[in-house]
């Protein structure tokens, strides 16, 4: 605490990312980062655009970047938002459509979910109600028709990687457009569907002018080092982001970011593979997990929720901690997530790396639990 802070910043619990550490190699399995490089038309793009007009400002407009994600998901330009990173749009968007007057009605999310969001309300003071996930780590939609402030919920939630139908997602759209509140899709995983079901709600939009949808190209195009997203949206939802991404900075996204993000998001064939090996191995490492004696959550993202099995003996990670379990993996060159939180303290959030890597995590696993 300083004497310099104002009472909005004594009372933040900011954020905290997943480890990235600098001091000895280890196989990061903790940031769902994509395993895979990006494409090479990314690198290309990139290059040509290290000349000398990077001494001016980059198009606030990101007009580009913005054409093609119309462009592949069949929307105008003008109902997408360019952002650095979804991050920073879910950031704008709690400022943007939820209130934060103290007797305001309080905002809907699960409580537990992607830990960024508690942040963004604290940050602009907005009243929350956290919704508990059923018991079997599954979003019941009906909990959440029921008057409040708008709702924000991740499809597949994280750090469950568990995902919703999208008739659920429509008919919640549906009870809020009444009220006059905006439902917020958190679509960072989407990519990792393997069913039917697991569909982007982008292409009904239009029919939903109170439904965001908010996607990051981290994980799916491969470009956490990049820091781009966008959102779509009805006209009147991406104009309430430009009026409060104007309000901070007018250049979020700088000229190699939109450069390297427009080559990806045209890129569908190079990423359509490179993902459906992500599933494949997702699929594969559940199943021997299970066989381990692991529960294992049905994932539709690029990581699996895990609980280990009790376990005793010299391993250092007796009963079914999940700490202990992670710090035994960590000891052995694998890093992994746990969260500290009530519910989910036994669990390890597990991201997918190469067929390569998870098959030294899953043997360093069943050396553990031996």
């Amino acid at each position: 605490m300083s004497c310099f802070w104002n009472n909005r910043l004594k009372n933040l619990s900011p954020y905290i990312p997943g480890e990235q550490t600098k001091d000895r190699q280890f196989i990061k399995l903790n940031t769902n980062e994509n395993p895979y490089p990006p494409s090479p038309l990314v690198y290309e793009a990139i290059k040509k655009s290290v000349n000398e007009e990077l001494r001016l400002y980059p198009d606030p407009e990101c007009t580009e970047f913005r054409q093609a994600v119309a462009g592949r998901f069949g929307v105008e330009p003008r109902q997408v938002f360019a952002g650095n990173g979804s991050d920073e749009i879910l950031g704008f968007a709690f400022g943007a459509f939820f209130e934060s007057e103290r007797e305001s009605p309080e905002v809907l999310f699960p409580d537990i979910t992607y830990s960024f969001y508690p942040v963004y309300a604290g940050l602009w003071n907005i009243p929350v109600r956290k919704i508990p996930l059923c018991d079997d780590f599954c979003i019941n939609i009906n909990d959440y028709m029921i008057p409040s402030g708008g709702v924000i919920l991740p499809n597949p939630n994280a750090p469950t990687g568990i995902a919703l139908p999208l008739d659920d997602i429509f008919s919640l759209a549906e009870y809020l457009k009444k009220q006059n509140k905006v439902l917020i899709i958190d679509e960072a995983y989407i990519a990792f569907g393997a069913s039917a079901s697991v569909q982007t709600a982008i292409p009904h939009i239009n029919k939903y002018p109170n439904l965001l949808v908010v996607h990051t190209l981290s994980k799916s195009a491969s470009l956490a080092g990049l820091r781009t997203g966008f959102a779509v949206g009805s006209i009147e939802l991406i104009e309430g982001l430009r009026r409060i991404r104007d309000s901070f900075n007018s250049y979020t996204l700088d000229r190699l970011a939109l450069a390297g993000a427009s080559a990806a998001v045209s890129d569908i064939a190079y990423y359509d593979e490179v993902n459906r090996r992500v599933i494949a191995t997702r699929e594969r490492v559940s199943i021997t997990l299970k066989s381990f004696g692991f529960y294992v959550l049905p994932s539709s993202a690029n990581f699996v929720f895990i609980k280990p099995p009790n376990i005793g003996g010299a391993s250092g990670a007796s009963g079914a901690s999940g700490a202990a379990f992670a710090a035994a993996l960590r000891d052995r060159g694998i890093l992994v997530r746990h969260f500290n939180k009530e519910r989910i303290s036994d669990f390890l959030r597990v991201s997918i790396g190469t067929d390569q890597e998870m098959d030294c995590f899953l043997d360093v696993c069943k050396e553990i639990i031996i």
